[in-house]
């Protein structure tokens, strides 16, 4: 099932990851099964942020909280891959929780998603997802 994204949610992930670079970016995803409503940047608090991401955990904690108050749902969250691909790594899929949640890859000016699934397609860890861009 392809998960909607709309072409300005596009852009400001793509921005984000530019202007980290060379670090990486890294945030939030946050909408239903179908879509990705909103984006929320979070700090990168990775011992090395030029080669790994560490969602900021008191962000990740305030928006699960959040989300059982009844806010947005957390879906996932993205992150950058500056001088890389833009699939998940072997580093990613070591971290990666079989939770079912999205995970939203930028590299090279262009994004994958992907969801992280115990037995994937890719590293064990992930299945593609196909993203679709919306006007909305």
């Amino acid at each position: 099932m392809p998960v909607l994204l709309s072409s300005a949610l596009h852009a400001q992930l793509l921005a984000h990851a530019a202007a980290t670079h060379p670090v990486e970016c890294c945030g939030l995803l946050l909408g239903s099964d179908g879509a990705i409503e909103t984006v929320q940047a979070c700090p990168n608090v990775a011992d090395d942020p030029a080669t790994g991401f560490e969602i900021d955990p008191a962000t990740l904690i305030a928006a699960e909280r959040a989300m059982r108050q009844g806010g947005k749902r957390l879906i996932g969250h993205y992150h950058s891959h500056p001088n890389g691909r833009s699939a998940p790594s072997p580093r990613d899929a070591a971290s990666a929780a079989a939770d079912g949640r999205l995970w939203l890859i930028i590299a090279g000016g262009e994004i994958t998603a992907w969801r992280a699934v115990s037995g994937g397609a890719l590293h064990g860890a992930f299945d593609p997802v196909a993203l679709r861009l919306s006007d909305g």
